[in-house]
């Protein structure tokens, strides 16, 4: 009470005397903190009832007015003052001491609103980073501390002048010599100062350091001259002995070797980074997500030294991967993949969820939202990141928690184990954004393996095959979440994926027969043809062909545009209309239903087409593919061809599209259609072309089909009625029927719908990507 009383009488006088000079009012305040120390004999009062609170305010007042009554970038006398005097080094001190109790959180302002409100540089002082850096290390010792929030925004201020004044960085990267260097004269000095207590050695150092006259001026440091290398040990050495500050009397008073302390040897160390990863396992979340945003800031700084520190000489890949380890295992070991999928409010910096507030509630939905807001965070981590740094990070997730944790949860037994395992895969894929973490993620799934595959390859990477087999699971959710994965991979800007999961195989065109060009083969019939094609009208196959389902020459010659020399017969594109007609009649006419309903028809497929193919093509525009076939005299067409697990999968799926269930059915032509987009020569040409000359014992998406259609035409023969029914199924698939009777052969009816609308997708591909590989 005493005191209040004091601080209030105080701001009177000062109130009515008359103003003095800003450098003796600076003075006056740190003299009367120092007195303080001098004269009080009770350190057991919060700092809150003295007046130390209000002496440091009037400080940080003076040095604020003096800077806005100068020229920027000009030094005034108050801030000389706090530089010679070493005035942060003994805030250090009384901080790291709290004494009073409550010290520390005071210290902890002054240096935040300091930092903060100064304009001119400050961190390149010796006297200002070096006590800064001490004061770093106190933050995060402890959890769930009062001085916790403090903390934080001290070390996020420290943070934004580094994101200003990156090269500052390197003042923060210390060099940790070997401690039994300095034992023996710490040792000596231990003995005088065992004795003494706390309060005794504040007032004694703080004598000495106001009497005597140090040889440092606190001149700025440049960027080189670090104070964490060798000049700065040499500086330190050069300081009289008075000169020896109050913090390091009581670093001696706490030293104590231990004999694993001593066998360290030097290395670098990032205490800033340190004590966020500390303050991120604070219990109140918003302490915690100002540190992971203090950690955001100094991740992405672009000085290698830093990246260099940062990944090698802190535990932050450790910490992330293992938090995300551990929030991966606090998930239920069965969750529906549909919650999985629809979760929203995923977000790092807005983890906030209520159980009560949310009406969409379901088991599981607390640590679901948490494991894919960690997830979200160390991923724009990454995003952000030094290439050094991201990298480190992203090889760490993919061994330590996808290597470790997810993939014995993928290749286990269990079907609901798998399922849902699975759709959390699928979710982080789709949710991934970094290109160095998704990179790794595609290691991950698919190895590294660029060479072509063969049929004893399953050992290869354990990992791939059994995610390929997946897609041909005996349980339908299974396969459908896995081809829904691979459907979302393949749309990743990876060029690793598509060439390690189909092309290459392709690479040496083996799927052809290679038949010597002749001068036959080089004349164009004057219909159009090409020499030794196969007219559709004559197959035996497409007899049935009907008006409705063909294109005339005369409405590709407006809808097309004209073929130039450039694009001559010789360049591996067949014409397209009649490409696209080939799709089109694929189909014989009892088993088509479209056209008895409206907007149906294979225009509708065009436009989407189009956008989807453009988005394709400005994924795949910085991989360099070629615009042609590789020359089938330079491909090595003698070794056997053999397509790769994935789309043997996908055609195994293809060739049963009449006996599988529609879900399943619309996943296997998703998966297709995606692959048939690839804007790369060899897939358009073994996926899109009809006419390729295919190699013995080889098959193509179009032989696959065309087997189907065989199939098919035997099957309704033996279905009476099977036209109406077809249609029907159609008119309650898009919901233009009410649900009825069950209807006999439900599945081979909704597999021959699936399979029209797949051959009517597939031409439309054909006609856009013609269309723009033809226009200039």
């Amino acid at each position: 009470m005493f005191s209040k009383f004091t601080s209030i009488l105080q701001h009177a006088v000062e109130a009515l005397a008359p103003s003095l000079p800003l450098q003796e009012d600076f003075v006056y305040h740190w003299k009367a903190i120092t007195h303080y120390y001098i004269e009080t004999s009770d350190d057991k009062a919060p700092v809150t009832d003295t007046n130390i609170p209000s002496h440091l305010e009037q400080m940080l007042d003076i040095l604020v007015q003096e800077e806005n009554e100068r020229e920027s970038g000009e030094t005034g006398p108050c801030m000389e003052y706090l530089l010679h005097h070493k005035i942060l080094e003994t805030l250090y001190t009384l901080g790291k001491a709290d004494c009073p109790p409550g010290m520390k959180q005071q210290v902890l302002s002054f240096y935040t609103k300091l930092l903060g409100r100064i304009q001119q540089p400050l961190l390149p002082h010796i006297n200002v980073h070096r006590p800064v850096q001490k004061l770093i290390r106190l933050c995060g010792e402890v959890l769930a501390t009062p001085t916790e929030n403090e903390e934080i925004h001290f070390l996020c201020t420290v943070c934004a002048k580094l994101k200003q004044d990156p090269y500052l960085v390197n003042f923060f990267l210390e060099v940790i010599h070997d401690p039994v260097l300095h034992a023996p004269r710490r040792q000596n000095k231990l003995k005088g100062l065992a004795s003494k207590g706390i309060a005794s050695l504040i007032a004694e150092d703080m004598l000495k350091g106001q009497d005597s006259v140090t040889t440092d001026t606190g001149q700025a440091l440049q960027p080189g001259e670090t104070s964490s290398g060798a000049d700065q040990a040499e500086r330190e050495n050069d300081l009289p002995e008075q000169a020896d500050d109050l913090s390091t009397s009581l670093d001696e008073l706490n030293f104590t070797p231990s004999p694993g302390a001593l066998a360290v040897p030097p290395h670098g160390d990032y205490n800033l980074v340190n004590s966020l990863l500390n303050l991120t396992k604070s219990p109140d979340g918003r302490v915690a997500v100002k540190a992971c945003e203090g950690l955001m800031l100094l991740v992405s700084l672009p000085e290698p030294a830093a990246a260099k520190c940062l990944s090698e000489n802190t535990c932050l890949c450790e910490l992330l991967t293992d938090r995300l380890a551990s929030l991966y295992k606090a998930l239920p070991q069965s969750m529906d993949p549909l919650d999985i999928e629809t979760v929203e409010g995923v977000n790092w910096g807005l983890d906030s969820y209520s159980h009560k507030e949310d009406a969409s509630a379901f088991p599981g939905k607390r640590p679901l939202i948490s494991f894919l807001s960690w997830f979200d965070y160390c991923d724009q981590l990454i995003k952000e990141a030094h290439k050094t740094t991201a990298i480190a990070m992203a090889r760490s997730v993919r061994k330590r928690f996808f290597g470790g944790v997810m993939e014995p949860q993928l290749m286990q037994t269990s079907e609901i184990g798998i399922l849902t395992s699975t759709a959390l895969l699928h979710r982080i894929i789709r949710q991934v954004t970094s290109d160095a973490l998704m990179h790794e993620i595609v290691y991950f799934i698919l190895g590294e393996q660029r060479e072509p595959e063969k049929q004893a390859d399953i050992n290869r990477h354990p990992l791939r095959h059994c995610l390929i087999e997946h897609c041909d699971h005996i349980s339908d959710e299974i396969s459908i979440m896995t081809l829904r994965m691979f459907e979302h991979l393949l749309q990743k800007p990876d060029e690793h994926i598509l060439y390690n999961l189909v092309l290459r195989n392709l690479e040496e065109r083996n799927y052809t027969e290679y038949k010597p060009p002749c001068q036959e083969d080089k004349d164009v019939v004057e219909n159009g043809q090409i020499a030794g094609a196969v007219d559709l009208e004559e197959d035996p196959l497409f007899t049935d062909l009907s008006p409705n389902t063909m294109l005339s020459n005369q409405e590709w010659l407006s809808a097309s545009p004209s073929a130039s020399p450039d694009h001559s017969k010789n360049d591996g594109k067949t014409e397209v209309h009649k490409i696209v007609n080939s799709f089109l009649c694929l189909v014989p006419d009892e088993a088509k239903s479209s056209y008895h309903v409206e907007g149906t028809g294979y225009d509708t497929y065009l436009r989407d087409a189009h956008r989807q193919f453009r988005d394709y093509c400005a994924i795949c525009l910085r991989w360099e593919w070629p615009g042609f076939p590789k020359p089938l005299e330079k491909c090595n067409l003698e070794s056997a061809f053999f397509e790769g697990y994935f789309l043997k999968v996908l055609f195994d799926r293809m060739g049963r599209i009449l006996d599988q269930p529609y879900d399943v059915n619309l996943q296997v032509t998703s998966v297709l259609s995606k692959l048939s987009l690839f804007p790369h020569p060899h897939i358009h040409e073994y996926l899109l072309d009809p006419y390729v000359n295919l190699a013995s014992g080889c098959r193509s998406l179009f032989s696959v089909i065309v087997r189907v259609v065989g199939d098919l035409m035997v099957r309704i023969q033996r279905i009476p009625d099977f036209t109406p029914k077809l249609l029907l199924v159609r008119k309650r698939l898009l919901g233009l029927e009410p649900e009825g009777p069950i209807v006999d052969h439900m599945t081979l009816l909704e597999g021959v719908i699936v399979l029209e609308e797949f051959c009517k997708e597939l031409a439309a591909i054909a006609f856009v990507k013609y269309h723009a590989s033809s226009t200039p």
